[in-house]
């Protein structure tokens, strides 16, 4: 943020990457016409297909956990949708919040004391920073973690409805070739990048039982 408001200041356009919500966060005044002299992608997460998956692949799971940063916007508005709709999928969240990257450690360990039948990821920085240090707790416990993305399946967690992080940039540098040209960044629309795929580490999944059903065989194993 700071980097932006320099930018603004000096009139420069700033183009965004993988901002979950960029109105939550001050960057857009709304996602058709953000007139704040900034625009770019929105990685807002798949969370009803992760919900389903995770439905699909613990069928006697009961709660969720959930660890996340109270000061970052993009985990608020996840943890709030992912808490909208996880009933409907028979699940309960359990979360907790950290102020900082320290308190990963403490945070996972209260997870863990909660009795959750297993931990979602978003795209929090924090915690994906330190995602070791989350599984470490976890995997002590026999929890399997469900990652937001790939590379968090590729790093230890089970599986993940995971959207196209390639393809999303390649989406912000278009965006910011049209800048380059001319096009008006604070009428430019955020475009969000909707498209997800289910992927899956059998290694990871077979550590805590988990059988991949016949719905998912299709879905891309990244061992």
């Amino acid at each position: 943020m700071a980097a932006y408001s320099a930018a603004k200041e000096a009139g420069i356009p700033v183009i965004f990457s993988a901002v979950s919500d960029p109105v939550s966060a001050g960057l857009a005044a709304s996602l058709d016409a953000p007139n704040t002299g900034a625009t770019g992608t929105s990685d807002a997460l798949n969370l009803e297909g992760q919900l389903k998956m995770i439905r699909a692949l613990m069928p006697n799971a009961t709660s969720v956990g959930v660890l996340y940063t109270t000061s970052e916007p993009n985990s608020v508005s996840h943890l709030a949708k992912f808490k909208e709709l996880a009933p409907k999928y028979n699940f309960t969240v359990e979360e907790v919040g950290i102020t900082d990257a320290s308190e990963v450690a403490a945070g996972a360990a209260a997870l863990v004391a909660k009795g959750v039948s297993c931990v979602n990821n978003f795209t929090d920085n924090n915690v994906v920073n330190n995602l070791s240090v989350l599984l470490n707790a976890t995997n002590a416990a026999n929890i399997p973690v469900f990652g937001s993305e790939q590379e968090q399946v590729k790093n230890g967690c089970v599986a993940s409805e995971t959207l196209d992080y390639v393809a999303l940039g390649v989406t912000t540098g278009s965006m910011a070739a049209q800048v380059l040209k001319g096009a008006d960044v604070k009428t430019m629309p955020v475009s969000v990048v909707t498209d997800s795929k289910p992927v899956y580490s059998k290694t990871n999944c077979d550590k805590f039982g988990i059988t991949i059903p016949e719905e998912y065989k299709g879905a891309t194993n990244l061992d």
